[in-house]
């Protein structure tokens, strides 16, 4: 046991007693068992001491998902190191501002890249950069592994002090460092694992990246936690994860898995026979595919609400009602609140408002921006998310949207979910995002971007419309714009920002 290191002690209790139990089985047919986990986790822990690595310093990757990286990751931990993980889809010029602004002392990223960033980490002043392959196969970090002992001594690290550090996406200005610590790590897990009832017989369909919350610190960590076991497939492939549901017994995605999976011709209720749990979060999910999931498969998905800064906040009960449109009720030691975005006064129930959020999952503030920490961080704990909800009398929470996508034209506020909920509500639409635009009339007008159904047909008029017949009408489209997909980022949320900039000029 790591005793004296607070999440490594957390991550392994489970499994110390059951050392030849699988962790990961793996697509060629092998399988890696914990103590094999955690004897090359501390091979990698002696090779980032060996390299200047000590308590508190960075070690930022940026490496295709592998075995290795989840290695690295836990020796990381171990060696009283912060993780970094990149999004593997990072320009050269991104990674520049990362290395710089965290300044690690270990930069690990995949062989192919090194001629382009080895001058981006020099010019970063970073120590030391080393390599693992896409496949987890080979590069110079996995050399100097296969070398280094075993038995490495954790270094001491207490609830408070720093696991890792993941930057926000950047839609608007520089990204943020979210500064996550031992306990808020650990305290999501353990309670992720006992609210979802994990087991060590659970077997996770992890098909997720691992540059994220979702695919690192939900399902990892939460894995660990319960001492169970994961099918870790390099991405997402319906037929792998059609093909595995006959082992396995929870599945976690994002809303897109569930809609490519629902166009499976062998998706059904014999197929899922052996599956417990269907998880989803990361962006919205549609009620019609929250329906169409419940009559082919006989499963209600369970959506929760994250982010970044504070792990997991609500779920839907495992147990209980699931509510589509809901992502749940508070987590067990997670407080939420409905708040004036203005005044930051305590809303009745079933009015909009900021959510905030407290509990032992909330980050520890922002790296190296304590205005910008004072600013959304309070100093009794309460973190101000930017999203917009509302809680019903049941207590769950639905999610109306971020703040900053709010739309107030001609000084009525509009937000853009409900216009959302209504249009994706017409036969020939498949999907559809509501932005504001600037006006010279309205100072915002209400524009709505939409994807038609496969073989579908509709025109702007016909759309408006439709509208008009449940909507007043400050909240109907002053346009509407057709295209073949919404622009998404890696974990399947829409970006706004891309659909306002693209649509800019239309009432200049």
């Amino acid at each position: 046991m790591y005793k004296s290191n607070y999440l490594a002690n957390k991550l392994r209790r489970s499994s110390i007693e059951n050392d030849d139990g699988v962790f990961a089985y793996l697509p060629n047919g092998n399988t890696v068992t914990y103590a094999r986990l955690f004897s090359n986790a501390e091979k990698m822990a002696h090779v980032l001491a060996s390299q200047g690595v000590k308590a508190g310093d960075r070690v930022a990757v940026q490496a295709g998902k592998s075995l290795k990286v989840i290695e690295l990751y836990l020796g990381t931990v171990l060696a009283g190191g912060v993780f970094l993980p990149l999004n593997t889809e990072y320009t050269a010029s991104e990674v520049d501002y990362f290395l710089s602004d965290a300044k690690p002392t270990v930069f690990v990223c995949d062989p192919k890249r090194l001629e382009t960033l080895i001058p981006v980490a020099q010019a970063a002043k970073v120590n030391t950069v080393l390599s693992i392959a896409s496949d987890g196969e080979s590069g110079t970090l996995l050399e100097l592994q296969n070398l280094a002992p075993t038995g490495f001594q954790a270094i001491e690290r207490r609830a408070e002090d720093l696991a890792a550090i993941l930057y926000t996406s950047g839609t608007t200005g520089r990204s943020k460092g979210a500064m996550l610590s031992h306990g808020a790590l650990a305290s999501n897990a353990m309670t992720l694992a006992d609210y979802w009832e994990f087991t060590a017989s659970d077997r996770l369909i992890h098909a997720l990246p691992i540059f994220h919350t979702h695919g690192l610190f939900v399902a990892i960590n939460t894995t660990l936690c319960a001492g169970s076991s994961l099918y870790f497939m390099a991405k997402f492939d319906c037929d792998e994860i059609i093909a595995e549901m006959a082992r396995a017994t929870v599945l976690m995605g994002v809303p897109t898995f569930y809609v490519r999976l629902l166009e499976h011709a062998d998706l059904n209720l014999k197929t899922v026979a052996n599956m417990r749990a269907f998880i989803s979060g990361s962006a919205p999910m549609l009620t019609e595919t929250h329906q169409q999931w419940q009559q082919k498969t006989g499963h209600t998905i369970i959506e929760r609400y994250g982010m970044t800064e504070t792990n997991m906040n609500t779920s839907n009960p495992y147990h209980g009602e699931r509510k589509p449109g809901t992502v749940g009720l508070p987590l067990p030691s997670v407080e939420v609140k409905i708040t004036h975005p203005d005044t930051g006064a305590l809303l009745p129930e079933g009015e909009v408002g900021q959510i905030e959020v407290r509990g032992p999952n909330v980050f520890s503030g922002y790296w190296q921006m304590p205005e910008k920490t004072a600013e959304e961080l309070r100093p009794d704990g309460w973190f101000l998310t930017g999203d917009l909800g509302v809680q019903d009398s049941d207590g769950y929470v639905s999610i109306v949207g971020r703040a900053k996508d709010l739309i107030i034209s001609g000084g009525y506020n509009v937000y853009p979910k409900e216009i959302e909920s209504i249009i994706d509500d017409h036969p020939s639409v498949l999907e559809s995002s509501v932005i504001g635009l600037p006006h010279s009339d309205f100072g915002e007008a209400v524009v709505a971007v939409i994807v038609l159904q496969p073989g579908k047909q509709s025109t702007e008029d016909e759309i408006k419309n439709f509208t008009k017949e449940v909507l007043a009408k400050y909240k109907q489209p002053k346009r509407v714009f057709f295209i073949d997909s919404l622009p998404r980022n890696t974990m399947g949320k829409i970006q706004k920002a891309k659909l306002r900039e693209a649509y800019s000029q239309t009432f200049k």
